[in-house]
């Protein structure tokens, strides 16, 4: 890759965003060295302005940030790098420096707190509250069914495999719901797959 050095006086910004769910964790500064390092160890490694010479992300607190692609931007003067980490980014103990970071999973957070309200308020019309009154059993038979049908959609390529795939995954989140099971924790353990 052909970065622009002299354009940021050999200092570039390293923007770092979460492999799986797109959050943005960090801002930090690579020079050339930190860049060649981070490429060799496969660890996102910075040049510090502050203390003037390199650090590898985690090296003191663990938690460390595996790299998994590397990019620029149009003008060769930014890097934007994908990665995987292994525990809070921020030294504050948060997973971005950015309190406000949106992610992809922003909206499976919030259709979680929806499914909870709906089995709080017992709302007797309620799709949701019906499905948590079935109990368990059923609601996992319903997954099956919901999963046969995307299996199918994709075979004969009707066109509905989108919505399909989002009836299953409804039906998967109201079943996690029920068992006490946020799918951030299912996210957790395809993180934990990726790392091996």
């Amino acid at each position: 890759m052909e970065l622009n050095w002299d354009k940021v006086n050999g200092l570039m910004p390293a923007i770092i965003q979460d492999a799986n769910s797109l959050q943005v964790l960090m801002l930090g500064y690579m020079n050339a060295e930190a860049l060649e390092l981070t490429q060799q160890l496969g660890l996102v490694t910075f040049f510090s302005r502050t203390q003037q010479k390199l650090w590898t992300k985690g090296e003191t607190s663990g938690n460390k940030l595996t790299v998994v692609n590397i990019n620029h931007d149009c003008d060769n003067d930014t890097l934007l790098i994908t990665a995987l980490n292994d525990g809070p980014t921020c030294h504050l103990g948060r997973e971005s420096c950015f309190v406000e970071s949106p992610s992809n999973t922003d909206f499976i957070a919030k259709l979680e707190a929806v499914i909870d309200g709906s089995f709080k308020d017992k709302k007797t019309d309620s799709y949701t509250y019906s499905l948590f009154l079935d109990g368990i059993k059923e609601m996992a038979k319903k997954v099956t069914e919901e999963a046969g049908e995307v299996a199918i959609s994709a075979v004969t390529d009707d066109g509905r495999v989108k919505e399909e795939s989002a009836d299953l995954i409804y039906h998967l989140l109201v079943m996690l719901r029920k068992m006490d099971v946020s799918f951030s924790e299912v996210i957790d353990v395809l993180e934990a797959r990726s790392r091996k």
